[in-house]
Formats: structure tokens, sequence, C-alpha cells
């Protein structure tokens, strides 16, 4: 069973962010929403598309009073070498994320291929939408990297969701 569901609280985590600063979640929640999305690695094309996408679409964001930020558990090299081929210099960047902090948060853990660029451990994809009593509202977590879900359409997800005062969905926790 998810730890985390809709409703319930996010548990506070803390990354460094690649310009010198830090992310905690607790302290850098948007005025409607935080959209954390988590990214495999400087080693991930796919993550390349989605993270520029992201970056071209950071004021759609914060004209709906969303803070965004992008987090691997890549080291500072890595997340550096991201923020400069991806060019991506004005979305906020965390890296350093630990094993413990993507497990509860129910990322899933893939270990790196032998051969490819692959860092020994790394977190799957996932978008976490938080709303500001740092609940969950929404959450699409991969075990795979392809499949993404559109930016457009999570934008548009936002507005009906501001419009129509929307419940989170899913908050129904099994009975025992």
């Amino acid at each position: 069973m998810p730890r985390l569901l809709p409703t319930r609280p996010v548990p506070d985590f803390t990354v460094r962010l690649i310009d010198g600063g830090q992310f905690q979640l607790s302290q850098r929640l948007g005025d409607n929403f935080t959209l954390l999305l988590f990214y495999r690695g400087a080693h991930c094309p796919i993550c390349k598309m989605q993270v520029r996408e992201l970056q071209r679409k950071l004021n759609d964001f914060a004209k709906r009073g969303v803070t965004v930020v992008a987090i691997s558990m890549d080291n500072k090299a890595r997340a550096q070498k991201s923020m400069e081929e991806w060019e991506i210099g004005e979305l906020l960047l965390g890296y350093g994320l630990t094993e413990d902090t993507a497990r509860q948060l129910d990322l899933y853990i893939s270990s790196g291929r032998p051969g490819s660029e692959e860092p020994r451990i790394f977190s799957e994809p996932a978008m976490l939408l938080v709303k500001p009593d740092r609940s969950l509202y929404f959450a699409s977590i991969q075990s795979m990297p392809f499949t993404r879900p559109p930016l457009d359409q999570l934008l548009q997800g936002i507005d009906y969701a501001l419009d129509h005062d929307y419940p989170a969905r899913g908050a129904l926790a099994p009975s025992n």
C-alpha cells in the first residue's frame, strides 16, 4: 500500500539547489500548489525533454500560483551537467535526493545497468502536486521512464481544480 495518499501530508524534505540554495518543501509552498517533478537524472533523454518543457512552461505555472521544482538523486556534478546541457537555468533544480527520502515519497528506485551512464541508484519519474497545507493533491508515480503525463493537461487540470474547488481524489484508504 502506498504511504502517500491524497489529502494526507507529504513528508517534508530538503534538497540542495544547483544555484547554491536549498529547497525545503515546507518553506517553498506555492500559493495554490507546489509541483514536485522527480526526474531520473542526467542520463535520461526523456527527462531532458520533460524538464525542458517544464522550463518553457514556468510562467504558465507561476500564473496559477504554482511553485515548481525538478529534483533528482543525481550528485551536484551530474545536476550541473543537466542544467547546462539541457539549458534549464531558470528552473529550480534540486539534486542529492536521498534514497530514504525517495522511498518516503513512494518513488520507484532502480539500479544502474552495467556499462550505461546510469548512476548506481536513481529514482524513476514522478510528479506530485502538493497543496499549501502540504497535503497531496495529485500523484503520478512511474516505474518506467516512458509515458509521462503531458504538462498541458496538468495545467488544464489545475485550472479546473481552482475554478471548481475540485477535491483531491483517491483519498479513500483501504479498510482493514
